[in-house]
């Protein structure tokens, strides 16, 4: 039977700013993909990333190009020679992955041989302000299992500790997003261990990491920018001890649990990523999450208004979807 492709962009805005190194966001564009086959529809959403060098149109466009091949029955393996690893391929893989567990009726973890998504804890994340409002907003969610700290070269110093002195229990990640120097790095080293830093994620510029092989980290290093699919890891030896698997970077779940299989095989520990999206992006994620040293999905939780049946946190523990939401 044929399948039809529909491809669109939907925006949600957000409760409040999200800002990182780069720059802020005030709302959420993501591409959503819809899969018909008769009356069964596969859903997958993706977060285009100029990071990465992708727009909006060129996605769509990308997406929309590849309509007669998924019409003619082109599989989730068939993609890999359809689209890079980015954002496109990751919006019809999972609604692939959506519409073969619906036509089954069964679910996509059972189809994946893996368990079903449970509650799990899941990163808070704190975007980058000043010390005083970081410490702020940490002190609001002092009681969560996990926390997530956005800085950049300003004054990390202060801005950890200002999160650490006003959230002195949950676990830390430090995430400056590629905008240290190994200079910085070298000298924060002292105070990591001091503000019981958990993980220190993408430090330096993904084409500048060649420094961290010389450096003795006093705690675990995660790769983002620098880690898209497998074909990466061999690079990232001696220089990273965690890979942080991202969907929109991997190009899909069929990738992301092949490049966690893989991250393990060759002895790295994993953490689970996101971008700021909607509960469309983060079901796929959550399959992973229970395999994950670290899990970071708390896009949605910067909504205004989600997706209806999506995800829910109670105190840091993340929920999957109600049933039939994606996957199920």
């Amino acid at each position: 039977m044929l399948r039809h492709l529909d491809v669109a962009h939907d925006r949600f805005g957000l409760s409040t700013p999200f800002r990182i190194s780069r720059g802020v966001k005030t709302a959420a564009d993501v591409v959503t993909v819809r899969v018909r086959q008769g009356a069964v529809v596969g859903r997958g959403e993706a977060v285009p990333y100029a990071r990465y060098g992708e727009g909006m149109d060129d996605t769509l466009a990308a997406i929309r190009a590849i309509a007669p091949q998924i019409a003619a029955g082109a599989s989730r393996t068939d993609l890999a020679s359809l689209l890079p690893a980015g954002a496109a391929r990751n919006a019809v893989d999972c609604a692939l992955w959506d519409l073969e567990a619906r036509l089954a009726g069964t679910s996509v973890a059972a189809l994946a041989g893996i368990a079903e998504p449970v509650a799990i804890p899941s990163a808070i994340t704190i975007g980058l302000d000043t010390p005083e409002a970081m410490a702020r907003a940490a002190a609001k969610v002092g009681h969560v299992p996990l926390l997530k700290i956005k800085v950049d070269r300003s004054d990390p110093a202060a801005q950890i500790a200002a999160v650490r002195a006003a959230a002195p229990a949950p676990r830390l990640i430090v995430d400056p997003n590629e905008s240290w120097t190994i200079d910085t790095l070298r000298a924060l080293k002292p105070h990591l261990t001091e503000w019981r830093v958990d993980l220190l994620e993408q430090p330096l510029p993904a084409g500048e990491d060649g420094a961290l092989a010389d450096f003795d980290s006093p705690v675990p290093v995660c790769a983002d920018e620098a880690l898209h699919t497998a074909a990466d890891l061999d690079s990232l030896r001696g220089r990273y001890d965690v890979v942080n698997i991202k969907l929109d970077k991997t190009g899909g779940l069929t990738e992301a649990l092949t490049l966690a299989n893989t991250a393990r095989a060759k002895g790295f520990g994993m953490m689970v990523g996101c971008m700021v999206c909607s509960s469309l992006g983060i079901a796929p994620a959550m399959l992973l999450g229970g395999q994950a040293m670290f899990v970071d999905l708390d896009g949605p939780l910067w909504l205004s208004d989600d997706r209806p049946g999506g995800v829910t946190d109670r105190n840091g523990m993340l929920s999957p979807p109600a049933p039939g939401f994606w996957g199920s």
